[in-house]
């Protein structure tokens, strides 16, 4: 088996399609085709199912893709460690929620680049279900999660701790009012894609005010989320300092909930396991000095 048809077949799983793979691999979609057709031909039988949609795996596909992980993980691990001198140098991929990013990670990612220049950084914004995936298949050396996370196969590290907050449009001056004057069946559930943990407390929030059939709407970024809110199309729900901190807090109001709600941990993960770099070494060394280690 060819190291590289694994990998190509792991991207393609990854991104559920040959054009996708092909875009992340920098590649032609032909040559992902050929690579999958080989290994399947080597295997004996179809990995994917092809339908209008993209591809999806088969059973055997489902069986093949965690060792095509570890193997393209730990292909990686051997050539960072091969070049590994001790100096923070080279790739280092770090993904974060896109809350996190926006507000906490700027001047953590200014000091770093300060003390450790011969790094090339990469972050990757996503849900934190999507986070921890990439984190456990190499695709990530570590990444900002929200909490709390239990995997054997991970250590999470505290690093901030936030406050979660209703969001609603300006007319709404109380979370009283918000419930008084809102249909029956709730208001939009203003949303990032499934996976995000925010989108989860949002809809538990929703049941215990009694709108579990509330619509919801999908969105991709921070500052559509939160236009979306001050134009009244619905609520959502954000950590205070990022809603404080964008220029359109003015457009809306905060409404403070139970601390069984409110309470958030943003979490460091790295994979407890394999070789960890300098530069993740020298990343991690950044964060709060008095961080808790959530899972030695």
């Amino acid at each position: 088996m060819e190291l590289s048809d694994l990998q190509t077949f792991a991207t393609v799983a990854r991104a559920g399609g040959i054009t996708r793979a092909a875009e992340e691999l920098n590649t032609v979609q032909s040559n992902v085709t050929q690579r999958v057709k080989a290994l399947e031909a080597e295997i004996g039988t179809a990995l994917f199912e092809r339908h209008a949609r993209g591809m999806t795996l088969t059973g055997a596909g489902k069986r093949l893709l965690p060792y095509a992980q570890k193997m393209a993980a730990l292909s990686r691990e051997a050539l960072l460690a091969a070049r590994d001198d001790g100096e923070p140098k080279g790739p280092l991929a770090i993904g974060s929620m896109e809350t996190t990013a926006a507000v906490r990670l700027p001047p953590l990612l200014a000091d770093f680049h300060r003390r450790c220049p011969a790094v090339r950084l990469s972050l990757r914004t996503a849900p934190t279900a999507d986070l921890v995936a990439a984190v456990l298949d190499g695709t990530l050396d570590g990444a900002f999660v929200a909490g709390p996370i239990t995997h054997d196969d991970l250590t999470a590290t505290s690093a901030f701790r936030e406050e979660l907050v209703l969001v609603s449009a300006r007319r709404c001056a109380s979370l009283a009012e918000l419930r008084a004057g809102t249909p029956e069946s709730g208001p939009t559930a203003l949303v990032f894609r499934t996976g995000c943990t925010y989108r989860q407390r949002l809809e538990q929030v929703f049941v215990e005010f009694g709108w579990p059939s509330a619509a919801r709407f999908e969105l991709g970024t921070l500052d559509g989320m939160i236009g979306c809110v001050a134009a009244d199309m619905g609520v959502t729900l954000l950590p205070r300092a990022v809603v404080e901190g964008s220029a359109m807090s003015g457009s809306v109001s905060l409404h403070a909930l139970s601390a069984s709600h409110a309470r958030v941990e943003t979490l460091f993960i790295q994979r407890r396991t394999g070789y960890r770099t300098s530069a993740l070494s020298g990343f991690a060394a950044g964060l709060t000095q008095d961080a808790d280690v959530i899972a030695a």
